[in-house]
């Protein structure tokens, strides 16, 4: 599995911490959310797996809470992972990155996840505002991937 960032430092403990993001387009723009806590950045929408619950699921609930938007037909486009302290669980993290591609089908309202916003961008320019390395070498990927 390709890894992106900075390595794991030596001697530290990393909690496996598994989640699914999608890449989201439409009309030449692709659907991000800017996060604004603990550092501002545009991320792809997704999150976290709960315990039990599968990645699909997740994936429908990641996106709804951080854009307000229902996704259909998700197709699994890679996964890479990256190791990083997140601040708001006070927690070193091995996070291993499931990212997929999905249709953005209808917006049921404002993200109801605290702190995040939702923004629609053209994906050249997402592939310039993408906050991790590994999501801009999956948009990236699929970009090249895209039929013209």
């Amino acid at each position: 599995m390709r890894r992106y960032g900075t390595p794991p430092q030596n001697g530290r403990r990393y909690t496996r911490r598994p989640g699914v993001y999608a890449i989201l387009p439409r009309e030449g723009q692709v659907l991000l959310t800017h996060q604004q806590e603990p550092v501002p950045e545009f991320q792809l929408p997704g999150g976290g797996i709960d315990p039990g619950e599968h990645p699909i699921d997740a994936l429908h609930r990641e996106v709804w809470e951080e854009t307000g938007w229902s996704i259909a037909a998700p197709l699994r486009l890679g996964v890479y992972k990256r190791f990083t302290y997140m601040p708001e669980y006070d927690l070193w993290a091995e996070k291993v990155c499931t990212i997929y591609l999905a249709r953005p089908v209808l917006r049921r309202g404002p993200p109801v996840e605290p702190g995040h916003s939702a923004h629609w961008m053209p994906a050249v320019r997402a592939l310039d505002q993408l906050g991790t390395s590994g999501d801009r070498a999956m948009l990236a990927g699929w970009l090249n991937a895209a039929p013209a």
